[in-house]
């Protein structure tokens, strides 16, 4: 760890940036469980009450979330991530999808513009990861891969806010994600036509397959919640 022992004034305060330093560098990636207590304190060099104090703070915060008798968690980067992620949980597919549409469409114009050779080795990876997952019907893969190479697009960029939003969309991203890959099944929509037009560094290109690739899906995902509806009224007693 790279925690330093807290000396002046506000010790919360000081634990409190400590800890949102090791969250936010990654030190403790989302999902990892936090060392506990008694080794927070020694390498702080403050009581258990002030550690505490602390991760009462962040777990409010939605940074941390503390598992009764198993220890606590990281749950989001920041507080704007936490609050994402809150939101996500209780969102409507759709509204999920028209939100991805709207980043992605704008990550792929970027993209195309700033992408370098590692950003289209990455890319066409996880293309190719994506193709081969279909190919063989393997849905676990294909949610996998498909998310891979989407955040390539993302991180292609170079923007690390829109990289950042982007990740804490992560959990929510891999619903809609599945529920588009039993809905394409048998009519998957092509992302050729993105990883060809970023690596051509046609910004209105990149821009316009996504736009295609995530409308075609936000129409299969409407078309499948006005079938359930429909089925749910003709079920419904009368």
């Amino acid at each position: 760890m790279t925690l330093r022992t807290a000396r002046r004034a506000s010790l919360v305060d000081q634990v409190i940036d400590q800890l949102r330093e090791e969250i936010a560098t990654g030190v403790w990636p989302v999902g990892a469980k936090i060392p506990p207590e008694p080794a927070l304190t020694q390498s702080l060099g403050v009581g258990r009450n002030t550690v505490r104090e602390a991760i009462r703070a962040l777990t409010h915060a939605g940074l941390l979330e503390c598992r009764q008798g198993d220890g606590t968690y990281v749950r989001a980067t920041s507080e704007l991530s936490g609050a994402v992620r809150r939101r996500l949980a209780t969102a409507e597919l759709i509204e999920i999808l028209e939100v991805r549409r709207g980043l992605e469409v704008e990550a792929a114009r970027l993209a195309a513009a700033r992408r370098t050779d590692n950003d289209i080795d990455a890319i066409d990876a996880a293309l190719k990861r994506r193709e081969t997952a279909y190919a063989a019907a393997d849905h676990g893969e294909y949610v996998e891969a498909d998310l891979a190479f989407h955040t390539a697009v993302v991180e292609a960029t170079h923007n690390r806010v829109l990289t950042d939003l982007y990740h804490d969309f992560g959990s929510a991203l891999r619903a809609s994600i599945g529920t588009a890959g039993i809905l394409l099944r048998h009519a998957d929509v092509p992302h050729g036509p993105i990883a060809a037009a970023i690596k051509a560094g046609d910004a209105e290109a990149a821009a316009e397959a996504t736009h295609a690739c995530l409308g075609e899906i936000l129409r299969l995902a409407g078309k499948r919640a006005l079938d359930r509806s429909e089925d749910a009224e003709i079920s419904a007693p009368a």
